[in-house]
C-alpha cells in the first residue's frame, strides 16, 4: 500500500509539473504523507527534474538538499 502512494505522488507530481504553483502545493502534501524512506526517495527523484525543470526548483524545500550529495 505505502509503495502504491509513492508512486501515485510521483505521477500527480509529474502532471502538474507544468505549474510551479501547484507543483509545490502537491509537494508539500506529498511531505506531510509520504514516509521517511519514501521523502528519501522523492528527494533523488526531485534533484533529477530539477536538473531538467530548474524552474520548479522555488518551490524547493530547504530540508531536501541539506546534506545531499551532488
Amino acid at each position: 500500500m505505502a509503495r502504491a502512494m509513492f508512486e501515485y505522488t510521483l505521477m500527480i507530481l509529474e502532471k502538474v509539473s507544468f505549474d510551479a504553483t501547484l507543483f509545490c502545493k502537491e509537494l508539500h502534501k506529498a511531505m506531510n504523507r509520504l514516509l521517511p524512506f519514501e521523502i528519501q526517495e522523492l528527494q533523488i527523484w526531485l534533484r533529477n527534474l530539477y536538473k531538467t525543470q530548474p524552474e520548479l526548483s522555488v518551490c524547493l524545500p530547504h530540508y531536501i538538499m541539506v546534506n545531499q550529495p551532488t
